[in-house]
């Protein structure tokens, strides 16, 4: 589904806008008419917010926010109203019927109705029939994965959907519904070109605003959102790609709420602060070494050496890689040792492949000598073609675990005979470097790379979105290895249409044995969400799932509309003045139009964090320590959602 931190970069210029922005001061007083603005930090940055072009973690939270689901998630990660409120399923298994709300509107006031969602659907459909990628492809493989045979809005309350064969996906789809009034005049080939220019017109709980690239993306509360209203009037989301520090310094001085994946040094000083929750999360993605497996030739660009078509020769490479030194010393500890694109988060599906890699550079060298790659009297690895071995790496520039990685595997390969220049870009100059030919479809570049170091995130419920990777039907899209075996594709076939777990299992148990013996990818590790958020401003922050999963960037919007105001005063019984309602009972003002939105974010701002809660009364200040209090500090984390980039 969704990637690591793969972004697309800044000038230089508005990195600098960006880090002015961050160190304004504070503002020193606060009118009671400011509204209640949720400030968020993450180290990507969109590089678009049409939702066909959601490869990244934020974008999918961009969309998320902007746009309903046709079925949400609930923190459970069950199924809960999105746009649809209520569903049944045929007695044969293959047949769906939604029905959405009466007077459902977008946020522009225009009428919500089935025949949105049937458009949806249907565009897809016609879409993957015709051979057409919509945007990247990552969200419209949803409904192509759950089976959807047909769709069909009988009248303006009733959505029918069948399938090709038993299956409940219909009900976990990361795919959201768009208004039809907007989208129907794009076509599929240009689906991805569409700019989706703020005023964003959605359906969910908030509505994008105003997007200045490599700085923020501000949302206000959509007026027509028919569900229940989290605290925040705003929720700014502010990038700081390249910019980690800048990020955490920004949180300690209260101008950010939350942040998302700083780096594991930063975490463990963050998680002693007081009001603050740091979570560990257990990962539904990982890092990856990645190679250039692309067979056909490719005028002008392709791989430096046909060393890498071959899985031998990646096999082998497994040997010099000590993914125990990388997770300990790039990571903190926070993750584990990876080995298949299955994380463990999956407990379920994840199986461990046979004969598990450990760290040798001997055993690698004899496994290299063995599969006919010499060294040669300079001490250099050669092809078969016999000409020294010398590979590009590249990673993104938005994570500095990254550079260090390939530190260590520079020095691994070195040892091999094997030369490695690193290089790093910016993540959508990356993403167009990896991306390659399919089909009817041109290469967007010359597939000139030979290593990458990136990660993915995949969704919370289920591994699928990590599995299709590997597809053949994935190169020119979301593959970056350009692997393509058939046998791998019949077993991603087998397990999607089991109507089971159980069924699912032993195909999933092979394709991470093939993927583990061809090596495409070296899987370093399954590295940790780590989350951390500010308890002074906001109140009921929910994990998903509960207890191993982190509030924000996961799947769905529920956990935005959950939050109350953790200042807020209790509300006066009618009896008596002084009886007092829990913090956070009081519910929140009404929301912002677009026309009233406040001006560009800056600093602690209106609204934001410590420096306004200084000015708080006695009492008010009472209340927020008192919630402070009755919060429960979590340890880290193994799951959320497997990132990214993604």
């Amino acid at each position: 589904m969704r990637q690591l931190p793969r972004t697309r970069a800044i000038r230089l210029a508005a990195a600098l806008l960006l880090t002015a922005a961050v160190l304004l001061p504070a503002a020193t007083t606060v009118s009671a008419k400011d509204p209640l603005i949720l400030r968020i930090g993450t180290n990507q940055d969109p590089s678009s917010i049409n939702p066909w072009n959601a490869n990244l973690v934020v974008e999918y939270e961009i969309f998320q926010l902007n746009y309903d689901l046709l079925v949400n998630f609930a923190d459970d990660l069950s199924p809960a109203p999105g746009f649809a409120q209520s569903w049944t399923q045929s007695a044969d298994g293959k047949s769906w019927t939604f029905k959405m709300r009466p007077d459902m509107k977008w946020s522009d006031g225009q009428p919500a109705t089935s025949e949105d969602a049937r458009w949806t659907l249907q565009y897809i459909l016609d879409a993957n029939k015709s051979g057409d990628t919509l945007g990247l492809g990552y969200i419209s493989a949803y409904p192509i994965n759950a089976g959807i045979a047909s769709v069909s809005a009988p009248d303006p309350e009733t959505l029918i959907v069948t399938t090709t064969h038993t299956t409940d996906r219909v009900l976990s789809m990361d795919t959201p519904i768009l208004p039809k009034h907007i989208w129907s005049k794009i076509s599929a080939k240009d689906s991805g070109n569409f700019p989706n220019t703020p005023p964003v017109v959605g359906s969910g709980p908030y509505q994008a605003v105003e997007w200045k690239t490599g700085q923020y993306i501000r949302f206000v509360r959509n007026p027509n959102y028919w569900g229940p209203q989290g605290a925040a009037d705003e929720i700014v989301i502010r990038f700081f790609p390249n910019a980690e520090d800048t990020m955490v310094q920004a949180f300690k001085r209260g101008e950010l709420d939350y942040i998302r994946n700083p780096s594991a040094q930063q975490f463990d000083q963050l998680k002693t602060m007081p009001g603050v929750v740091a979570i560990d999360a257990p990962s539904t993605g990982f890092d990856e070494l990645g190679f250039n497996t692309y067979t056909k030739p490719v005028p002008g660009g392709g791989a430096s050496t046909k060393a890498l078509q071959d899985p031998a020769f990646r096999s082998a490479l497994g040997y010099a890689i000590d993914r125990q030194l990388l997770l300990d010393k790039v990571h903190h500890g926070h993750g584990t040792i990876g080995t298949t694109m299955v994380p463990p988060y999956y407990l379920q599906y994840h199986i461990d492949p046979t004969d598990l890699t450990t760290f040798d550079i001997n055993v690698a060298k004899q496994k290299l000598e063995a599969a006919g790659y010499p060294l040669n009297a300079q001490g250099q690895r050669l092809d078969k073609q016999g000409k020294p071995i010398n590979l590009r790496l590249y990673f993104p520039n938005t994570d500095p675990t990254y550079p260090t990685d390939a530190q260590f595997i520079t020095d691994w390969f070195g040892q091999l005979g094997i030369t490695v220049k690193s290089q790093s870009f910016d993540s959508g100059t990356l993403t167009d470097i990896l991306l390659g030919p399919s089909g009817k479809t041109p290469p967007k570049g010359k597939l000139a790379y030979d290593m990458f170091i990136w990660g993915w995130v995949g969704d919370n419920n289920d591994p699928n979105t990590l599995l299709q990777i590997f597809l053949c039907s994935s190169i020119g899209s979301s593959s970056d290895s350009q692997f393509c075996d058939p046998k791998y594709d019949a077993l991603y076939n087998q397990q999607n249409e089991s109507p089971t777990a159980a069924g699912r299992k032993d195909p999933m148990a092979q394709m991470q044995q093939l993927i583990y013996d061809a090596a495409p990818y070296q899987i370093l590790d399954n590295s940790s969400e780590l989350h951390v958020y500010r308890t002074d401003k906001f109140a009921n922050w929910q994990q998903m799932p509960p207890k191993t999963g982190t509030p924000l960037f996961v799947m769905g919007n529920i956990n935005y509309t959950q939050l109350t105001d953790a200042t807020a005063l209790p509300s006066p019984s009618p009896s008596s003045a002084t009886s007092a309602a829990p913090a956070g009972s009081v519910p929140p003002s009404a929301g912002q139009s677009a026309a009233s939105a406040t001006p560009a974010p800056s600093g602690g701002g209106s609204g934001g964090g410590s420096s306004s809660a200084l000015l708080l009364v006695g009492a008010v200040g009472l209340v927020a320590v008192l919630a402070v209090g009755f919060v429960i500090v979590r340890r880290g984390r193994a799951g959320g959602p497997p990132k990214e980039e993604e």
